[in-house]
């Protein structure tokens, strides 16, 4: 009996210890955005799951979205297991948003030849006179540093420097990081990172964790297409682009009904445009100037203003493209070299193709029954009184009638077709 309690309770320590020998690892290597906000709760998760002793982030990154930052903060805040923030490989760096995440890990490290710093925000949707901008900018930073100031003391880390990473965009190196404490750990690679992390306790929502790293098992979280596709999808240009694409898919389908495969894809592309703007700082004033100047265009193809709607278009496409990203940070921005190729390409497409679609459309008929009307012919044959003939269009012998009586080489002209007989006037 007490040899099968002691067994049961050496597979229960076993168990444990297994448990706390696995690690979890994903990589952050982008801008931060929605994408990478929804990977790093996915993997927080999935290691709470595994009962694995901490979870590893590897980053790698220039910054991005303070609404996706503030996600990935608040996620590791309220992780049931230690979090550890690791930039890494050497040549990496850690910036603007990066450092948020960093304050907030449980455990903070860089690799040799990394550098963490830059944090001071960019203000996105700033309008009126430069005092109201000023104010606004004052704001956005205090937030900034009281929030920044607060993740840093409650890890024991600097607080002053931070507050000068945010407040004056102050870069260090690894080595300066680790000297004025705003980080716990250098590390050349993650097994050395682990044996120097080994016995460190910290505090988590559930309580104090003492980290057992060394010779953990390490297990990646690789990521799949969906993240990759979405990660294309924050693309502003990408966004753009399937907006434009979608525009186009959906006039062509209404100017040429049935078509079904340009309304389908351009439906797709709209709402995949869509879900990007959900995830972007969009100017709404700069997506009106856009859907603004594409009526002008089309406008331009029915109303004779002599290439003034078509400017106004090409100029309201311009400016709404400038205006539609409302973000001077460069990682979030569209590009001039997709957006004069775009407008080029819309005028072209509104004012050539749609435009000749819209006058072949308006043409006179040239085949079938309507293409005969209007059309020219000689009697060669008078039947009766005249008012029933034989006409000869195009080498072709048909009947017709006349309300006035014709004679044989009257010429007539093609009033009406029906069925196999003509209706026709005399020239």
């Amino acid at each position: 009996m007490r040899i099968a309690l002691l067994l049961m309770a050496f597979l229960h320590v076993h168990d444990a210890s297994l448990a706390q020998s696995l690690v979890y690892r994903v990589k952050v290597e982008s801008v931060i955005n929605p994408s990478s906000a929804e990977y790093v709760e996915k993997a927080i998760e999935s290691a709470v799951d595994a009962r694995a002793t901490c979870l590893v982030v590897e980053m790698d990154t220039p910054g991005g979205l303070m609404k996706s930052m503030n996600a990935i903060v608040k996620d590791i805040l309220s992780s049931e297991i230690p979090v550890v923030v690791y930039v890494s490989p050497s040549g990496s760096h850690c910036a603007s948003a990066g450092v948020f995440i960093m304050m907030a890990a449980h455990v903070a490290a860089m690799a040799p030849g990394t550098n963490i710093g830059a944090a001071h925000p960019v203000t996105i949707g700033q309008g009126g006179n430069d005092s109201t901008s000023q104010v606004m900018m004052e704001k956005v930073t205090n937030d900034a540093v009281s929030y920044i100031r607060s993740l840093a003391e409650k890890n024991g880390r600097n607080a002053d420097w931070v507050e000068d990473a945010v407040r004056k965009s102050v870069s260090i190196t690894e080595t300066e990081a680790l000297q004025k404490h705003v980080i716990d750990v250098v590390a050349p690679s993650l097994d050395s990172l682990l044996v120097r992390i080994d016995g460190r306790k910290v505090e988590t929502i559930v309580g104090h964790r003492t980290l057992q790293t060394a010779g953990a098992v390490v297990k990646d979280i690789e990521r799949s297409w969906r993240y990759e596709l979405l990660d294309i999808l924050t693309d502003p240009n990408v966004a753009y682009i399937l907006m434009m694409l979608g525009i186009y898919g959906l006039f062509f389908e209404l100017y040429n009904p049935g078509s079904v495969l340009p309304g389908v894809i351009g439906g797709i592309c709209l709402i995949l445009a869509f879900y990007s703007f959900h995830t972007l700082p969009i100017n709404y004033a700069g997506l009106a100037l856009i859907i603004f100047g594409v009526i002008l265009l089309l406008l331009e193809i029915k109303v004779t203003s002599y290439g003034v709607l078509s400017i106004g278009g090409i100029l309201s496409l311009l400016l709404g493209s400038v205006m539609l990203v409302d973000s001077p940070d460069q990682l979030v921005s569209l590009s001039w070299g997709v957006i004069v190729p775009m407008v080029l390409f819309t005028a072209a497409f509104f004012l050539f193709i749609v435009g000749m679609g819209l006058r072949a459309q308006t043409q006179r008929v040239y085949t079938g029954k309507e293409g005969m009307v209007g059309e020219t012919g000689t009697v060669v044959e008078s039947i009766g009184d005249g008012r029933v003939v034989r006409v000869t269009v195009h080498g072709e012998i048909w009947k017709a009638v006349s309300d006035s009586p014709l004679t044989v080489s009257d010429h007539v002209r093609i009033v009406r077709v029906d069925n196999l007989s003509l209706k026709v006037e005399r020239v």
